[in-house]
């Protein structure tokens, strides 16, 4: 008989949005799947009832979603499962592997308080490990009898072999008294019973992996092979943060501007590499990602390296798709609808808008000159070069130079060159006040282009609106 089929999953818990380190980690999990023609599945681990939302566990399929991160078959909800998850209990209490414990929380806290005072590790002591004078009529908890002698290690595909003393191990609580499950008897059934062959998540996992691994030895299930994948950190080597960047996937698409593909590329290389390729496509990923490509230090997250990269895609992307995105944008800038004349428009100027973008807000932003009505509101730059005694002069030798010529880039250049030849100045100094005129900015995509896109009627009219009257702040 060959391998089995490699199945992995990722398991966000609904308590938020989707976070760049779980998008990672959801990310590794498809392409190692994909890389070996296995499946991906999710199952969403809400098992937590007071801070589980349907809410987050929507913000999490739509982060999912638009980042790519195609699941196969349908989300396992962990709730829903939670008879079967009793039932595993009870069958390791038939069986000797978990027991009854009858100890109250005032005790339990009494224990912890000894403890803490001696300071000792805190872990339940065993006190009713042994004990067969059940009272009756009382309520209790289902805990594992966790081996105590010997050792257990884990072969891990990241971190290479880690062992831990049983001793360290106390008896987890499995079943509570109101018959819920624990999250750590939840994770073991779950995987075993989706066919999980690979766990892959974050190393702050691994200390679970110790205890959940006893379990299932006791259950004599098919162990799964483990990757704990270092933490993603800032910047300046601290724990990631919201001031280093860390939002939620959302925010990256919604408020940053980033581009789905640019998102997953920047997460790819957070921790896992080929040699020194830069620019990887999820085709291409899914060729080369495996385990032995994650280097065990923690990755550091770079919000400007998003940002470049994220410039690098907005580059190869179609036309008519950023058009698409920066839309709404536009439309919330301009407070009215865009037209399809205005789509038209952006359409046009789209290869040379989106050459300067590193996301979609500032491509938005440069592009409304485009459609702002007349007379433009000036920005401080534009405003300096107009202030210039020597640019309304020059404005209207250029207006008299275009009101003849063909509207096209090559004769609309060639009349502004013969304007600066003619006052004896180097062409930036007639462009300058000109694209202000025209734009309203000291920036934009090549002037001459610029000006035909716009039209003859159009041009004019925002040259003369500057010569009449000056420059609008």
């Amino acid at each position: 008989m060959g391998a089995a089929p490699v199945v992995t999953r990722f398991a966000p818990s609904p308590t938020g949005f989707l976070h760049i380190g779980g998008a990672r980690t959801a990310l590794f999990n498809l392409l190692f799947a994909r890389h070996h023609g296995g499946k991906f599945l999710l199952r969403i681990e809400d098992t937590d009832r007071a801070r589980s939302t349907q809410a987050a566990v929507d913000a999490i399929l739509d982060g999912m979603r638009w980042l790519g991160l195609d699941w196969d078959g349908e989300p396992v909800m962990q709730f829903e499962r939670a008879t079967r998850h009793a039932e595993v209990a009870r069958s390791l209490l038939a069986s000797g592997h978990a027991y009854k414990c009858f100890a109250t929380a005032a005790e339990l806290e009494t224990m912890r308080a000894e403890q803490r005072a001696a300071k000792l590790p805190l872990r339940y002591d065993g006190r009713w490990r042994d004990r067969t004078d059940h009272p009756e009529g009382t309520p209790f908890v289902i805990r594992f009898r966790a081996p105590k002698d010997g050792s257990v290690t884990i072969a891990d595909e990241v971190q290479g072999n880690v062992t831990v003393a049983n001793a360290e191990l106390d008896d987890m609580v499995l079943l509570r008294s109101d018959d819920t499950p624990t999250y750590m008897l939840a994770v073991v059934v779950d995987d075993h019973d989706m066919g999980v062959t690979h766990v892959i998540r974050g190393d702050d996992h691994l200390n679970n992996a110790f205890r959940q691994l006893a379990l299932i030895r006791a259950l004599e299930w098919a162990e799964p092979v483990y990757a704990h994948i270092p933490l993603i950190h800032g910047s300046d080597g601290a724990k990631l943060s919201k001031r280093h960047g860390a939002l939620g996937v959302d925010a990256y698409r919604d408020e940053l501007g980033m581009l789905p593909e640019a998102v997953d590329n920047y997460l790819l290389k957070l921790g896992w590499g080929h040699g020194d390729d830069e620019f990887i496509d999820r085709e291409q990923a899914i060729e080369w990602f495996d385990l032995d490509g994650i280097g065990r230090g923690p990755a550091r997250f770079d919000l400007k390296k998003l940002e470049s990269v994220n410039g690098h895609y907005i580059r190869l992307a179609d036309d008519a798709r950023l058009v698409g995105l920066i839309a709404p944008r536009i439309a919330r800038a301009l407070d009215r609808p865009v037209t399809e004349a205005d789509t038209a428009l952006l359409h046009r100027g789209m290869a040379e808008l989106k050459l300067r973008a590193k996301d979609l807000e500032e491509l938005a932003t440069s592009s409304l000159f485009y459609l702002r009505e007349r007379p433009l509101p000036m920005d401080a730059g534009a405003q300096k070069l107009l202030d210039d005694p020597s640019a309304l002069a020059v404005l209207m030798a250029v207006r008299t130079a275009l009101d003849s010529v063909t509207w096209t880039t090559v004769e609309i250049e060639t009349a502004v060159r013969h304007v600066a030849e003619a006052h004896g100045l180097k062409l930036g100094k007639v462009a300058q006040p000109l694209r202000a005129a025209v734009t309203g900015s000291a920036t934009s995509p090549g002037l001459f282009e610029v000006l035909e896109l716009l039209g003859r009627d159009e041009s004019l009219g925002r040259i003369d609106d500057v010569v009449t009257n000056g420059p609008r702040q």
